[in-house]
């Protein structure tokens, strides 16, 4: 019991960090610059932008783990897969898990994206959400949609767009308890092919707006370099990442709380090409 109460105080704590986000941003790769990653193209736009989707070239999987603040019944788990076509477009499956056997948080998620051009895409994605709480608690259960949009406004100037639960979906009757509905405006601007810089505001429709800006430098061919910061509260973000082949790619990643400390997490993603 005092381990569940302990739980539940840490966890209310992040809710108001984090804008009361049950949408938990993915990958080390996006946690290293500060999640400024709303036009950020690989296997985990699955989780920050559909539309982004539709420029990933390969079949990919990948796996993440992230041990949030040293704490582990705050671990997050996920795994997902993206399958590209010639002319359908692209679709992906993914699955993240967060908490403990006394509280647990999970989403299954079913993606799709399509370009419309060389400079435009759209996507869209279909969450079934589960939240178990135990001491007589029990489950609930929601769905929910989320909306992205991707556009090369300049040759190196890229505008991206996401909207998480437009249609307000309930988690619980009791004192009209909502899912967050958040939005994300970003701009990603391409230095050349080994820098670019990221930023990004997102907007819980209940807090207030959370800044974001992050970039990645690549030294040398196989190896990156990144870094980036948040707000409300203020988070800073470090991370590396090793291209193996052209095939594996392995990123390790830790963000800083100012009061709760470090979160370390790393990811790893196959490319079938």
């Amino acid at each position: 019991m005092k381990r569940f109460l302990l739980f539940s105080f840490l966890f209310c704590t992040i809710s108001l960090a984090f804008s009361g986000n049950e949408n938990l941003p993915v990958g080390a790769r996006s946690a290293a610059i500060g999640n400024a990653s709303v036009c950020l193209v690989d296997v985990w736009s699955v989780y920050h932008n559909q539309a982004n989707l539709a420029y990933h070239k390969n079949i990919s999987a990948a796996v993440y783990y992230e041990n949030k603040f040293l704490v582990k019944e705050m671990s997050l788990q996920s795994a997902a897969f993206v399958l590209p076509t010639k002319k359908l477009g692209t679709f992906a499956l993914s699955y993240s898990g967060f908490g403990y056997s006394l509280y647990r948080e999970s989403k299954y998620n079913l993606s799709y994206s399509m370009n419309f051009g060389p400079n435009f895409s759209a996507g869209v994605g279909m969450n079934y959400l589960n939240t178990y709480i135990s001491e007589n608690y029990g489950r609930r259960n929601a769905f929910t949609v989320e909306l992205g949009l991707r556009a090369t406004v300049l040759k190196k100037l890229v505008v991206g767009f996401h909207a998480y639960n437009l249609t307000r979906a309930k988690m619980a009757n009791y004192n009209n308890e909502r899912i967050p509905t958040i939005l994300r405006l970003g701009l990603q601007y391409n230095f050349s092919e080994k820098i670019f810089l990221s930023t990004e505001v997102e907007k819980d429709i209940d807090y207030k707006p959370v800044f974001k800006a992050g970039m990645e430098y690549r030294p040398a061919k196989l190896f990156y370099i990144r870094a980036g910061i948040s707000t409300n509260p203020f988070i800073s973000s470090f991370g590396i990442g090793f291209n193996i082949s052209g095939k594996f790619n392995i990123d390790l990643a830790s963000t800083v709380h100012p009061v709760l400390g470090l979160s370390p997490m790393a990811s790893l993603s196959y490319n079938f090409k």
